[in-house]
C-alpha cells in the first residue's frame, strides 16, 4: 500500500548520491517534493510530475494539463528545505478538444473496470493518463503484470495514434526505492 502511494504521485526519484549523508538528505528531500505534489489540489491522473534529486538539486519533468499547475508545482516545491537549485522541466500538454475527451473516455474505462474500480474514488489514483496530440502515455503504479497489460488494453481501445505503457508494478517500486 506505501508503495502504491508512493508511486501514485509519480514523482519518481533516480538519484544516487555518492555519500551515505548526501543519499539520506536527497531522500528526504524527495519525500517532501513528493508531499508537496501530492497534496497540490490540482494535480490530476491527467498529470505525470517527476521527481530527481541529486546533492539538493531537483529537477522536475513530466507534463501538465494548464499552465498555471507547472508555475503553482515550483512555487510550492521552491519552499522545501534543503533544496540548493530548482529546474523545473514540466512541460504544459497542447490545449486540444480531442485530447481532453481522449483522456476522460479512456480513464472513464479503466476505472470502471472492475479490476481497477477501487481505485477511483482515490485522491491520487495510481494510473495517470497522458495525452498529447492523439498520443497517450499510461504512468503510475499496478499491482501486477497483468493489471498493466489489462490497462494497456483498455486504452488501446480507443482511436489514439500511439499507446505508450509506462506503468510499474508495486514490485518493480519497490526494488526501485531498495536500490536507493
Amino acid at each position: 500500500m506505501k508503495a502504491r502511494l508512493i508511486a501514485a504521485a509519480l514523482v519518481v526519484l533516480a538519484a544516487a548520491a555518492p555519500a551515505h549523508a548526501a543519499t539520506a538528505d536527497n531522500r528526504q528531500i524527495f519525500r517532501d517534493v513528493q508531499r508537496q505534489v501530492l497534496r497540490y489540489v490540482h494535480f490530476t491522473i491527467f498529470d505525470s510530475v517527476h521527481a530527481q534529486v541529486e546533492d539538493g538539486i531537483v529537477t522536475l519533468t513530466g507534463r501538465v494539463t494548464m499552465p498555471y499547475k507547472r508555475t503553482d508545482l515550483e512555487r510550492r516545491v521552491k519552499a522545501v528545505s534543503g533544496i540548493r537549485e530548482l529546474h523545473n522541466r514540466i512541460e504544459v500538454l497542447p490545449a486540444s478538444q480531442y485530447d481532453d475527451e481522449l483522456r476522460l473516455g479512456i480513464a472513464r474505462a479503466i476505472y470502471s473496470h472492475p479490476s481497477f474500480r477501487q481505485f477511483a474514488s482515490m485522491i491520487n489514483p495510481p494510473i495517470h493518463v497522458i495525452v498529447e496530440r492523439g498520443r497517450v502515455t499510461l504512468d503510475g503504479v499496478v499491482f501486477s503484470e497483468v493489471d498493466r497489460l489489462l490497462a494497456r488494453s483498455i486504452a488501446s481501445g480507443f482511436l489514439a495514434f500511439e499507446v505508450k505503457n509506462e506503468l510499474k508494478t508495486e514490485d518493480e517500486v519497490q526494488k526501485e526505492l531498495a536500490a536507493l
